[in-house]
């Protein structure tokens, strides 16, 4: 069974240094009818304006990925980590117990642009723990960010996710195998993606699918970007 959540249909908060969408009720907004999917419960599309950024603040129990599309954002943690996070990578924090950290983009005429993506852990109040990766140079259709394991050298999250990353061009075919005990959700990021000759997402717009099948995914435009969660 497929359902759309159309990109206009999103929650948004527009502030001075930031303009967020929300594909999940967050904070203020709220909508019962999208109150997460499975173990994903937070897409926010967020554009980060220069000199703009999160103060620290905390996180717990919460697996945090901040995936780049665009831009550079600096990182700093109560863990001791300080990094910049630049397009084609891809942040994990494992917040467990408790860990603050602020995201500030330095920048004076350029925003960032990033989905911030919190996913329910399997197991609660253990150890934080800080991952960084840059996946930039990897040209895999399929190229998995992150999965319990960390297999084909992905980032470990504490639940039964794996995230990947697809890039297709205009008229380029692809077919992922989502088995039948499985869940999935399509997030598209730019372009426009045709999935089994049936469903047509267009940029922002995202994709429920709540029992396995054989999923082609066919690009209509020139980049077509996006993201999908294979889940439990």
């Amino acid at each position: 069974m497929f359902e759309i959540r159309k990109s206009k249909d999103r929650g948004s908060a527009n502030y001075d240094w930031l303009n967020t969408k929300f594909t999940f009720s967050f904070n203020g907004y709220y909508d019962p009818k999208f109150l997460g999917f499975r173990s994903l419960k937070v897409i926010n599309e967020d554009f980060i304006k220069g000199a703009g950024g999160f103060p620290f603040h905390e996180h717990k129990n919460m697996e945090i990925i901040t995936y780049l599309v665009k831009g550079i954002l600096e990182h700093k943690d109560t863990l001791g980590n300080s990094a910049t996070i630049s397009s084609g990578e891809v942040q994990l924090m494992s917040a467990g117990t408790g860990i603050k950290h602020s995201e500030f983009n330095h920048s004076k005429s350029d925003d960032v642009h990033l989905l911030q993506i919190w996913i329910e852990p399997n197991e609660f109040d253990q150890t934080p723990f800080y991952q960084q990766k840059n996946f930039s140079n990897t040209k895999d259709k399929f190229l998995l960010l992150a999965s319990p394991n960390g297999e084909r050298n992905s980032l470990i999250v504490k639940q039964d996710v794996k995230l990947y990353r697809s890039i297709l061009f205009k008229e380029e075919n692809v077919s992922y195998k989502l088995k039948k005990d499985r869940h999935a959700w399509i997030q598209l990021i730019s372009g426009e993606l045709l999935i089994n000759d049936t469903v047509t997402l267009n940029m922002g717009d995202g994709l429920a699918i709540t029992e396995g099948d054989i999923l082609n995914f066919k690009g209509n435009e020139l980049d077509n970007h996006f993201l999908i969660f294979d889940l439990q």
